[in-house]
C-alpha cells in the first residue's frame, strides 16, 4: 500500500528534537521557525511534558467519555485560569476542524438559524461545514458548498454593519480568526472585533473566535482576539494545546447551555490528550511563556522591519508575516536548505513564522542573521 499522495513535503526525515531545534537522520541539525503549522508551544520534548504523557500513558491512556474523567476537570480549571475565562464551559475534540465544526453546530443550535459570516482569505479547517466557511474554492469539494455561508471582506467594518442591517436576523454566528494564519498573517483590527461583539449581540447571534492558530499564548495574550477588550461567546483551540498530541477543544459562554449528545466525540479529552494538554498550560504558567513570545515578539519585529528586501513586517506576538520581494523568491527555500531554518509560507509571497513560545534571544538572533545574510547574498547575486 502507498501513501494517498496530498502533501508536498520537503526530503527530510526528522528523527530527534528539542526546544527550538530538529535533528534529521544524517545528524543534520535544524532551528525550528515553524513549529509544525504552529503546534509546538513550549518547545520540542519539553521534560514536564514527556513526563506527564509517560505517566499516564503507564496507568491508562484511553477510555471514552461514557466514564468519568476527572483529568478533563483538572484541565478545564487550569484552562479557564490561564486564559482568564474561569466561567466558560469546556468541550474536548481532537483537531481544529473538528473545533471549528462544532463551533459552528452549537451556535446553530443555540440560535436555530443557518447563516454564517466568514470573511475574505479565511481558513477554518477541511471538514464540512469549516471548509465550507474557508475562503479557498479549490478545496472545497461541490458536496461542501452551501449558500448558508458569507464571505465578506476582512476589516471591512461598513460590509459588515451593512450585511447585519439586512440580514441579522437570519444570522447565526460569525467566525473570525484573530490573526488569519494560512491568509497571510493578517491581524483583526480591534473596532472590527468590537463591532463584531456589538452587531451579535444586537442581533442574537454567536462570536466565534477561530483560536486555533492565533490562540494558546501565540500573540502574547492567551486568546490573540482578548486585544480587543470583548469577549466572544466560543473560542476554538487546537494547534498549541497538546504541543503535538491531537487535542483540541472549544470554551463557551455561560449564556450557551449543554444537553445530552448534542455534541459528541469518541477520542476527544481522553487521558493522554488531557494529560498533554495540561502539561503545556503548566509550562506557560510556570515559564511564563506569553510574556516571552511578547518580549522575543517585539524584538524580532523590530529587527524585521528594519531589514532590507522585507515589505509588510506583520503580526503580534511570535505569530509573524512578512511580504518577500520578487528578487527574493528563493528566500524560504534557501533558509531551509543552506541554512538549515525551517519557516512556513502563504502564497503568493509571504514567509510566516510560527516558533515555539520559549524561543530564546539567542535562537531568534541566529535566525535574523541567517536571514539578513541570505537576502544579502541574493540581493548581490540578482544586481551583479
Amino acid at each position: 500500500m502507498k501513501l494517498f499522495d496530498v502533501y508536498p513535503i520537503n526530503d527530510i526525515t526528522i528523527v530527534k528534537a528539542k526546544g527550538s531545534y530538529v535533528w534529521d537522520d544524517k545528524g543534520q541539525q535544524y532551528l525550528d521557525m515553524y513549529g509544525g503549522h504552529a503546534v509546538i508551544s513550549i518547545g520540542h520534548t519539553h521534560s514536564r511534558y514527556v513526563q506527564r504523557v509517560t505517566e499516564q500513558l503507564n496507568k491508562v491512556g484511553f477510555y471514552s467519555n461514557s466514564i468519568h474523567i476527572p483529568l478533563q476537570e483538572e484541565l478545564a480549571e487550569k484552562l479557564g485560569k490561564v486564559s482568564g475565562k474561569p466561567d466558560y464551559q469546556l468541550f474536548l475534540c481532537n483537531s481544529g476542524a473538528e473545533a471549528n465544526e462544532n463551533a459552528l453546530k452549537l451556535a446553530s443550535f443555540h440560535t436555530g438559524r443557518k447563516k454564517i459570516i466568514a470573511f475574505s482569505k479565511a481558513f477554518h479547517g477541511r471538514t464540512s461545514l469549516a471548509v465550507a466557511a474557508t475562503d479557498n474554492p479549490s478545496i472545497v469539494a461541490p458536496v461542501n458548498q452551501t449558500d448558508n455561508v458569507t464571505f465578506l471582506p476582512f476589516n471591512d467594518e461598513q460590509a459588515l454593519a451593512d450585511h447585519f442591517a439586512k440580514h441579522g436576523a437570519e444570522i447565526a454566528a460569525v467566525i473570525i480568526e484573530g490573526i488569519q494564519g494560512v491568509g497571510g498573517i493578517n491581524v483583526a483590527n480591534n473596532s472590527f472585533l468590537q463591532l463584531i461583539r456589538t452587531l451579535c449581540d444586537q442581533h442574537g447571534a454567536v462570536y466565534i473566535a477561530d483560536s486555533i492558530q492565533c490562540g494558546y499564548g501565540r500573540s502574547g495574550k492567551f486568546f490573540s482576539h482578548d486585544f480587543a477588550g470583548v469577549d466572544a461567546d466560543i473560542y476554538s483551540m487546537a494547534k498549541g494545546m497538546g504541543n503535538g498530541f491531537p487535542v483540541a477543544g472549544i470554551i463557551i459562554a455561560p449564556h450557551i447551555h449543554a444537553k445530552h449528545s448534542m455534541l459528541g466525540t469518541t477520542f476527544g479529552g481522553n487521558h493522554l490528550a488531557c494529560a498533554a494538554a495540561l502539561a503545556v498550560l503548566e509550562v506557560m504558567d510556570e515559564e511564563t511563556l506569553m510574556a516571552n513570545a511578547t518580549e522575543i515578539g517585539e524584538y524580532l519585529h523590530q529587527l524585521l522591519s528594519h531589514t532590507d528586501g522585507l515589505m509588510n513586517v506583520r503580526g503580534r506576538g511570535l505569530m509573524i508575516g512578512f511580504d518577500v520581494e520578487e528578487g527574493l523568491k528563493d528566500l524560504r527555500k534557501n533558509l531551509l536548505w543552506k541554512h538549515r531554518i525551517f519557516t512556513g509560507e502563504a502564497k503568493p509571497a509571504v514567509i510566516r513564522l510560527l516558533p515555539s513560545l520559549a524561543l530564546s534571544h539567542a535562537e531568534a538572533t541566529q535566525f535574523t542573521h541567517a536571514l539578513q545574510n541570505e537576502i544579502s547574498h541574493l540581493l548581490t547575486t540578482q544586481n551583479a
